[in-house]
C-alpha cells in the first residue's frame, strides 16, 4: 500500500492506468476552500478493465495493490519533487477510506505521515489562486 501522497507548492494532476494486476486507488480532496474536503473517492483499476482514476492537483493519491504484482502507468501535469511530497496516514479516521484489507505492508515513510487533522492545523495558510486550485505555501 502507498500513500496517501500530494505535492505542497506543485500540486500534480494524475492519470492513473493499470496496466496489469489490480488495485484499489483512492484520491482525497485536500482543498481547503471545497465542499469535499477530506473526503474520498475511489475505484478499482485493472489491466483487464482498461479504466484510468484522473486525481486533480490538490489531491492526495494512495493505493493498495490488490494481485500479487501491478504495473502502473502516470501521467502527470507537473515533475515530480521529493522535496515537496507530503502526506496523509493511510488510515486516518476522519477520512476514513473503506481499504480492502487491514493490515497492509507499508514502508517506513508512509508509516509516519500525518492525519488530516495535523494537516489542517499545519497547513492552514495554503490559498488557491484559481480555478484549479492550485495551492501555494505562505
Amino acid at each position: 500500500m502507498r500513500g496517501l501522497h500530494f505535492q505542497k507548492t506543485k500540486p500534480q494532476g494524475k492519470l492513473v492506468s493499470v496496466i496489469s494486476g489490480e488495485v484499489y486507488d483512492v484520491a482525497v480532496d485536500l482543498r481547503h476552500d471545497s465542499e469535499t474536503f477530506g473526503q474520498y473517492v475511489s475505484v478499482l483499476l485493472s489491466g483487464k478493465k482498461n479504466n484510468q482514476l484522473y486525481v486533480p492537483p490538490g489531491f492526495a493519491h494512495g493505493f493498495c495493490v490488490l494481485s500479487e504484482y501491478a504495473d502502473f502507468h502516470y501521467k502527470c501535469t507537473d515533475f515530480y519533487d521529493p522535496k515537496d511530497e507530503g502526506g496523509i496516514i493511510w488510515n486516518d479516521p476522519d477520512i476514513a477510506i473503506d481499504w480492502p484489507v487491514t493490515e497492509p505492508l507499508l514502508s517506513e515513510k508512509d508509516i509516519k505521515l500525518i492525519t488530516l487533522a495535523e494537516y489542517k492545523n499545519l497547513y492552514e495558510s495554503i490559498l488557491y489562486s484559481d480555478r484549479w486550485t492550485w495551492f501555494h505555501w505562505q
